[in-house]
């Protein structure tokens, strides 16, 4: 089955503390954007990519996309000052229905199967969100004190993408913009209109870069996958 996916660009990535945005860092000679795009451009079940982005990077991300001959983005669109304002920028601009992904462009180790595994989840249940289970003990603290010990065998790190029926996830925007709720990922919207949403497992390898020590880890992950090590 088909998808399109939006992908919000339009993040300052300050704990990167790179001083521009780092989805423009080269990561093994590669601008970070340009491995999270070639996934999608690579794979044959995606249609169409959308793209939010400051306007202050549009020449180099059009500059980038030539290069490296990006072919299946058919928008961009201006990012907001929230990541939820970016996605709901670009969800306007889909106008059939079908499953629609949004994935982080600070993802770049996703891999084709489990994209796949998450679309066919998505068409069947209408939402449904990639993730992995919890490996460390965790604790609820207040004010620097545990307060419990939670059970951590159904905790999981939920990770993008996240894949969701067009017409589900409009509704659940159009829910929250007109409650004025800013949610902690597109999952959440969903669930606060009660609709269920599935998980998919996904792998520890599809990390998000966010700080400079980040990098040294994705150096790590290339340098496995090259050995063929998945």
């Amino acid at each position: 089955m088909t998808y399109q996916v939006i992908i919000p660009a339009a993040g300052l990535g300050k704990r990167m503390r790179a001083g521009k945005n780092k989805l423009l860092l080269e990561l093994n000679s590669l601008p970070v954007l340009i491995h999270t795009l070639r996934v999608f451009e690579e794979d044959e079940a995606c249609i169409g990519i959308i793209l939010a982005i400051h306007t202050q990077d549009a020449e180099e991300i059009n500059e980038l996309l030539k290069k490296y001959q990006i072919t299946k983005v058919s928008h961009l669109v201006p990012g907001g000052d929230e990541r939820q304002y970016s996605i709901y920028n670009a969800l306007k601009t889909v106008k059939e229905d079908g499953v629609i992904l949004v994935h982080d462009a600070a993802r770049p180790f996703i891999q084709k199967d489990h994209i796949h595994s998450l679309t066919e989840k998505a068409e069947k249940t209408g939402a449904a969100i990639m993730g992995v289970s919890a490996k460390d003990t965790m604790k609820k603290v207040n004010d620097g004190v545990v307060v419990e010990t939670v059970e951590r065998s159904s905790l999981w790190a939920v990770q993008t993408p996240q894949a969701f029926r067009v017409s589900l996830l409009k509704k659940a925007y159009e829910e929250a913009e007109k409650d004025q709720f800013l949610g902690t990922d597109d999952a959440s919207l969903v669930e606060r209109i009660g609709y269920p949403v599935t998980v998919v497992e996904g792998d520890y390898d599809n990390i998000k870069l966010t700080t400079p020590e980040d990098l040294f880890f994705a150096e790590a992950i290339i340098k496995k996958r090259e050995k063929g090590l998945f």
